[in-house]
């Protein structure tokens, strides 16, 4: 025991403000990586890798196994370089976002913030179709690009308004098999293919209303950024999926409140981040002061 404190003792005197900004550099990239991972098919990969990597290292440190060590420490690097393989989606996604993140200064005010008017017309849409037991999917992409999604569908730019949304959802017309993908006040494309999830969220749900749109939901939204909005054909339900997690049984006005709450403008009027318009206030008040 004495020994103990005596090393820790050691430690505590050795420990400086570099060694506590050194912690948090670590501490904060391992929070950020696991933030990006949490509620998605990678962060059940890695719950694995780390369970495999407690057990090989209590085996090759506990016991004396000379062959399985070096079976290990040869395969270790291969294993390491791996890693990008196997996590290039969630990596790829996160650059993305850095890249759009414009943390100094916002590269352009281009940024899609779409108008009140457009989720009031989105809202109604759903009203409507929820009361008409018509199943429907809309996709609104956000920062992550969807391309490639919008390609499987039939490409339309047209304005978004209740009563395409309608036509476009009416049972067996030719685009109301598939999701509409909005960007902006547009309607980018009808009909299009989203990926379906395989989380097991819905799987595990006791009631079955769910079915091939709302893992369609589930999917986009644990590949990307953007907000699905769901209408279930059987209930008339609404739901809305965002960061692979859903929830359900919407009303109109619960659902409007959350998409306003997503589209909430991130920038103040000058298209400034609100601390750096801070700063530059205070210089400018005290320029005038002065």
């Amino acid at each position: 025991m004495t020994e103990f404190l005596a090393n820790l003792l050691f430690v505590f005197q050795r420990f400086t403000w570099l060694s506590l900004l050194d912690i948090l550099l670590v501490t904060a990239i391992f929070f950020g990586l696991l933030y990006l991972l949490r509620d998605t098919q990678a962060m059940l990969l890695l719950r694995g890798i780390l369970l495999v990597g407690l057990v090989v290292a209590a085996m090759t440190n506990v016991f004396n196994l000379p062959a399985f060590t070096w079976l290990v420490n040869t395969t270790l690097p291969a294993l390491l370089l791996a890693i990008p393989v196997i996590f290039a989606p969630e990596i790829r996604r996160a650059l993305e976002r850095l890249g759009r993140a414009n943390v100094l200064w916002p590269l352009s005010s281009n940024a899609p913030h779409p108008l009140e008017t457009t989720i009031y017309h989105l809202v109604n849409a759903c009203e409507r179709l929820s009361a008409r037991k018509h199943g429907a999917l809309i996709v609104l992409q956000r920062l992550d690009n969807l391309d490639e999604y919008a390609s499987t569908g039939v490409l339309l730019n047209a304005q978004v308004t209740p009563e395409l949304l309608l036509q476009i959802f009416y049972p067996n017309t030719p685009l109301h098999d598939g999701a509409v993908l909005i960007y902006g006040d547009r309607i980018r494309a009808a009909a299009c293919v989203m990926p379906l999830s395989a989380s097991g969220i819905l799987a595990a749900s006791p009631e079955r209303q769910m079915g091939l749109r709302h893992r369609a939901a589930l999917g986009i939204a644990e590949a990307s950024d953007a907000v699905a909005v769901v209408v279930s054909e059987e209930t008339g339900s609404i739901s809305i999926a965002y960061n692979g997690r859903i929830l359900r049984r919407l009303s109109g006005e619960r659902l409007a409140n959350i998409l306003l709450a997503f589209y909430k403008p991130l920038f103040s009027d000058d298209q400034r981040p609100a601390w750096l318009s801070w700063i530059l206030r205070q210089i400018t008040g005290e320029r005038k002061a002065s």
